[in-house]
């Protein structure tokens, strides 16, 4: 079954569907096939290498980062149901040419998750974001992209690796698509995807580990230890791109960290943006099953109160990511 005719049959079951949604994630899907080209083309033509600038968080930009947001703009920009987006790639918001009609919608995306591991063809993503729009007027502002996640209407994102996939919700449940390049269709391969209640593997820069706290600390060595009732010691899978230790972990079973640094004792910080990577990736885990937490608070919970804030991430399955937050309330 292609990703188009499951849209289509899933959008039978509520009678009020107007179809914008599902017209919005038909050209995201036209534009992750697109992309996918050309990160197999990658090393036979000119796409790797920088591009010789920064982003808005200080970060060389690559050649493919660019192209992939180029694509996705493009892809987007006229179809009439957005009313704005914004990309982990700009500094700003990114507004609907006026030559176009606006939608109800708006898309947060990161063009190219684990792009600083282009180069070593390692498994890179796009992640995606949708919501409402909630302000007056016809163009879409600030104000909507600010929303937290439990007010996603979906979310997704597209891995580029032995094969190309789509993973995404709208809220009942999660579908993985494949693409099958002969005929140039995501066909559903993935369905009602469950993750695992409890893993075996933890994905985490244990480089970082001086700066965590003590909880994630004892946490991680706890994972270590050997004990058969508990299933321990975990094994350690670190891949370095968010979207490919998420996807392993998601299909098998454990829990990603990137808990908050603190270099400055005063002035602990996250990595991981929150409107890009971390809420899309709630929405997902939770539909599935699993549980995203800061270390704090859930993460589809947090509202935000800028376009590229960042946040502290932890998240995978269930029991895992419980007993991390009673590490973490054990040792505040």
């Amino acid at each position: 079954m292609s990703v188009q005719r499951h849209i289509v049959e899933q959008e039978r079951d509520f009678p009020k569907a107007t179809g914008n949604l599902t017209g919005l994630l038909m050209d995201l899907i036209y534009a992750a096939k697109i992309i996918s080209r050309e990160v197999n083309k990658a090393g036979l033509v000119d796409v790797l290498g920088l591009t010789g600038t920064e982003n808005i968080h200080g970060e060389e930009v690559k050649k493919l980062d660019e192209y992939a947001n180029d694509r996705l703009f493009k892809a987007m920009d006229h179809g009439g149901h957005l009313c704005i987006m914004a990309s982990e790639e700009r500094d700003d918001v990114i507004h609907i040419p006026d030559k176009f009609p606006k939608g109800n919608y708006v898309l947060l995306f990161d063009p190219l998750d684990g792009s600083s591991n282009i180069d070593a063809n390692v498994s890179i993503g796009t992640i995606f974001s949708i919501h409402r729009k909630k302000t007056d007027g016809e163009k879409g502002t600030l104000e909507d992209c600010l929303q937290k996640g439990s007010d996603q209407v979906a979310a997704g994102y597209i891995i580029y690796g032995s094969s190309t996939m789509l993973v995404f919700t709208t809220g009942q449940g999660v579908n993985g698509y494949t693409l099958d390049p002969s005929v140039g269709e995501f066909i559903l391969s993935h369905i009602d995807i469950k993750t695992p209640s409890k893993g075996k593997i933890y994905s985490a820069n244990e480089g970082n580990s001086k700066f965590w706290d003590e909880g994630t600390r004892k946490y991680i060595d706890y994972l270590k230890e050997k004990d058969s009732n508990s299933g321990r010691p975990y094994s350690l899978r670190y891949i370095g791109s968010l979207v490919a230790d998420f996807h392993r972990n998601l299909l098998y079973g454990g829990i990603f960290l990137y808990p908050a640094d603190y270099k400055n004792p005063d002035k602990p910080k996250g990595k991981l943006r929150l409107l890009y990577e971390a809420s899309p990736l709630a929405f997902i885990v939770e539909q599935a099953g699993g549980m995203a937490t800061s270390g704090k608070e859930n993460i589809m919970d947090i509202v935000p109160t800028e376009l590229h804030q960042k946040v502290p991430l932890i998240i995978g399955s269930r029991e895992d990511v419980l007993t991390y937050q009673k590490f973490i309330s054990e040792n505040a």
